[in-house]
């Protein structure tokens, strides 16, 4: 995978960053259940709601990387721990500062929240592009 190229394919960096979003919404939004978002946040009892929602995170991830590049998948571990952190530490924050729909804080945590998602997904949208480029697949 490394080291990163002097110059990425543009075309995959915009198609994986694309499947990276792809999945953020559908994993996030679409197949995430009310069990996992709101036991995610639960001060006891979390982990099972919790990793049950990163584990959707992390099979995505881990078939992003299998249809274009099977040697990088093992990212979708590092998904699944940097997800649980990011949502992990949210939940904590909402349940300290009784955070809820009707409080700015609130939505300024979930923009926190989804803008560190995005950051973890633009670096594998790299890293996918990095390896295919320097794979030599146009």
């Amino acid at each position: 995978m490394w080291p990163l190229p002097a110059q990425l394919s543009t075309y995959w960096v915009i198609v994986a960053f694309s499947a990276f979003l792809a999945k953020q919404f559908a994993a996030d939004f679409l197949l995430q259940t009310s069990w996992m978002a709101h036991g995610k946040e639960r001060a006891s009892g979390w982990a099972a709601p919790l990793f049950s929602h990163t584990a959707v995170h992390a099979v995505a991830t881990g078939a992003i990387f299998a249809a274009f590049a099977p040697a990088l998948a093992w990212l979708a571990g590092v998904d699944f721990v940097v997800h649980s952190l990011i949502d992990r530490g949210k939940g904590m924050v909402v349940r300290k500062f009784e955070l809820t729909h009707a409080k700015t804080l609130y939505w300024w945590l979930l923009g926190a929240d989804q803008t560190l998602h995005h950051a973890t997904h633009l670096a594998f949208a790299i890293a996918l592009a990095a390896f295919l480029t320097n794979h030599g697949v146009s």
